[in-house]
């Protein structure tokens, strides 16, 4: 396992050049993008159920699900998480082929990480907010989420809560964009003060994600 990391975080390392601040023209720059234009957070809209598959995943894994509440609920986003975020994302969607669960395990919705190379949106995310959180990145602001895709299918990201608006990791684009830009329709989400989660004002809620991709 130690080994793993040690190739993941030398890997990562490589794809952000290094920790420095992003300067014009630096390899980090050109792999994150332009950095983001401030724009307005997801409002909530009251409480909503978490997803059946979150609450076996937590049950399971207690650590991923629990709140620090000395945790910043929304951090301030530098240049150089930036670059971080946008590398991990990258680097997580390729690592990972896409599999539904239906396939892999013979069930419809199961959350979990991907062990075994494959996995579907959910399994993605968690993966990647593990080693955000790894990274430094504190986990009350990474909180998964719950949308309606181009499919109208119920499908997973992973939202940031940033100073800059709600900035939101998915396997199916390798471009980490702000909520407003994905064309989502966006449903419920982890809440930041305990279990429950939040609505976000979609027109419905499902209760299983499915997209594999």
């Amino acid at each position: 396992m130690r080994l793993a990391h040690a190739a993941r975080k030398i890997a990562l390392l490589a794809a952000i050049g290094g920790a420095g601040a992003i300067g014009a023209g630096t390899p980090g720059a050109a792999l994150a993008g332009p950095f983001p234009e401030a724009t307005i957070q997801l409002a909530t809209t009251g409480g909503a159920r978490p997803v059946p598959a979150w609450v076996r995943f937590c049950a399971a894994h207690p650590a991923e699900c629990a709140i620090d509440p000395r945790e910043p609920e929304v951090i301030v986003l530098t240049p150089q998480i930036w670059r971080t975020v946008v590398a991990i994302n990258k680097q997580v969607n390729r690592e990972i082929r896409p599999m539904t669960d239906m396939r892999q395990w013979n069930v419809v919705d199961s959350w979990d990480f991907p062990d075994t190379g494959y996995g579907d949106c959910e399994d993605y995310q968690l993966l990647k907010r593990a080693r955000l959180a790894e990274a430094g990145l504190p986990r009350r602001a990474m909180r998964m989420t719950v949308v309606l895709d181009e499919n109208n299918e119920g499908h997973a990201v992973l939202a940031i809560r940033t100073d800059r608006g709600d900035m939101i990791l998915d396997n199916k684009v390798d471009a980490v964009k702000p909520w407003g830009e994905t064309g989502y329709t966006y449903i419920k989400r982890e809440g930041s003060t305990g279990t429950a989660w939040v609505s976000l004002g979609g027109v419905s809620s499902p209760t299983t994600v499915t997209a594999a991709r």
